[in-house]
């Protein structure tokens, strides 16, 4: 069966979700469980995206989260 062909995705984009993922990761190491980690992403959604976009690891991200 062929693949179906979807829009092109956007760079920048997929950069922030694989970042976002990175952080998530980090709030379970931390203690977390995967889903309060993705709930505290998604209700802090422009506060991390302001920080990817300032060039912030994942780590300073979370360090600064979880502070």
């Amino acid at each position: 069966m062929a693949k179906k062909k979807t829009p092109q995705e956007d760079p920048d984009e997929v950069a922030l979700l694989a970042w976002c993922v990175e952080v998530e990761e980090l709030f379970v190491q931390a203690g977390a469980t995967r889903d309060e980690a993705q709930e505290h992403i998604e209700e802090q959604a422009e506060w991390f995206t302001d920080m990817f976009y300032e060039g912030l690891t994942p780590e300073e991200a979370a360090r600064a989260a979880l502070n």
